[in-house]
């Protein structure tokens, strides 16, 4: 099938080398000169393993190509399939005129019965409020919407698409639903068909019920730390009760990131607060998850007092590992405090090759998990890279000066957790 994926972010690059791989025939569109001039050569706009090898082969095979050019890249193509990443500022607000504005370019040039399937981020009744902008912008031109929400992940994206647990699908006919079935295919025939609303809502609360769980979990995990309990023994007496289950989102650890949970707790809160309708409990959501991204620093506060002077070793700096994506990473965000509090800080990250300007004077990037111990007074794990696991317990006590480690997840709780000379410190654990 001809299908046109506008905007090549991550979402829209996975989404349109995953559908050329499948046998599509995929033309993908962006703005952005620099963008779609990389992506022709076959460099991703940001890095998700298997991405660029994905994009290589679609090329090379003809199934894939990218274009600045409007018209053309619509020509033809029943399907437009809305890809943009919802960009997200530092307060988790969503950026919504900025993809709206970009479907509405779409309007004249596409043909006549086209399917335009939306998979960004975007508010419920943003697929109806298109619908009315396009009536208004082409009058006579029929012109379905749906809308299936995106589901991938960072550093697991491309099994995330392609080999998905189910996906929901909104459409409003069936000649929609047959198309959109046909077109994912090669991935799954487990698709939730539903209304476009119930589609848009589901998205919201899915992420809402996830945050709510992550801030419920950590939550109680500090009240653990203060009464002599252990939150993962906790979280085990949760799990094995029937009515919750072994998936439950209920591990104790780092406050939740980037901007996916918390914009569609906005979305949720913004929707309540235009309608006059309270939402007390994803309010207090942000609220939860915000205090406890302070958590690390609480911690070497208590651990060592005034920084000025100390050293503080952190491995990982990116959003989450598998990918080299710095912006909104909690790392980095713990980093620029060491540093304003006068803290040397000596990091690494497998994927971090070079420091933007504004980060090199906030830290020294390191070339070994090692390099970064040297003579430090403490040691936080921020990025869970697998590269971690193999480092021994002796190598954290030789390189240290206070052999003390921060990880909030208990991602090395194995191997260094278990030795007596490291002062081990998660999330939930009992404090001594």
């Amino acid at each position: 099938m001809n299908t046109c994926v506008l905007g090549l972010w991550h979402l829209g690059t996975v989404t349109a080398a995953c559908l050329a791989q499948a046998g599509h025939n995929v033309t993908g569109i962006d703005f952005d000169e620099e963008t779609v001039d990389r992506l022709q050569q076959g460099v991703p706009p940001i890095f998700e393993p298997g991405l660029e090898e994905l994009v290589r082969q679609g090329l090379s095979g003809g199934q894939l190509s990218f274009t600045t050019d409007l018209p053309a890249a619509v020509k033809g193509a029943p399907v437009v399939w809305v890809a943009y990443d919802t960009p997200v500022d530092d307060d988790d607000k969503a950026d919504v005129e900025f993809v709206m504005e970009r479907v509405a370019r779409l309007f004249p040039h596409i043909d006549q019965g086209t399917l335009v399937l939306i998979s960004s981020q975007l508010p419920a009744g943003s697929t109806a409020r298109l619908e009315t902008m396009c009536r208004a912008a082409c009058p006579g031109k029929r012109v379905s919407f749906a809308y299936s929400p995106e589901n991938l992940r960072l550093g697991k994206a491309i099994t995330a698409f392609t080999r998905p647990d189910r996906v929901v699908a909104g459409v409003r006919s069936v000649a929609d639903r047959k198309c959109i079935a046909h077109l994912l295919s090669p991935f799954t025939d487990r698709i939730e068909w539903m209304s476009v609303e119930s589609a848009e809502m589901t998205k919201h609360a899915l992420n809402a019920f996830l945050a709510t769980s992550v801030a419920f979990a950590n939550e109680l995990a500090s009240l653990c730390e203060l009464v002599g309990a252990d939150a993962k023994e906790v979280e085990r007496g949760l799990k094995t009760e029937p009515r919750i289950g072994p998936k439950a989102y209920l591990s104790p650890g780092g406050a939740f990131a980037g901007g996916t949970l918390a914009r569609d707790i906005s979305f949720l809160a913004e929707i309540g607060s235009t309608r006059h309708q309270p939402t007390p409990l994803f309010s207090a959501v942000k609220t939860s998850n915000d205090s406890h991204r302070q958590w690390p620093q609480r911690k070497i506060q208590n651990l060592l007092g005034d920084l000025r002077g100390k050293t503080v070793s952190v491995w990982g700096l990116t959003y989450k590992p598998g990918t080299d994506t710095l912006r909104r990473s909690a790392s980095v965000e713990l980093c620029r405090w060491l540093a304003q509090q006068g803290a040397s800080v000596r990091a690494h990250d497998p994927a971090v090759k070079a420091l933007p300007d504004d980060l090199a004077l906030v830290l020294t990037l390191c070339p070994t998990p090692a390099d970064a111990l040297e003579k430090s007074n403490v040691l936080v794990v921020s990025t869970e890279w697998p590269e971690y696991l193999s480092i021994e317990a002796k190598t954290v006590v030789g390189k240290m000066k206070e052999p003390i480690v921060i990880d909030a997840n208990r991602f090395l709780v194995k191997t260094l957790g278990s030795e007596p000379r490291i002062g081990y410190i998660a999330v939930g654990k009992p404090q001594p």
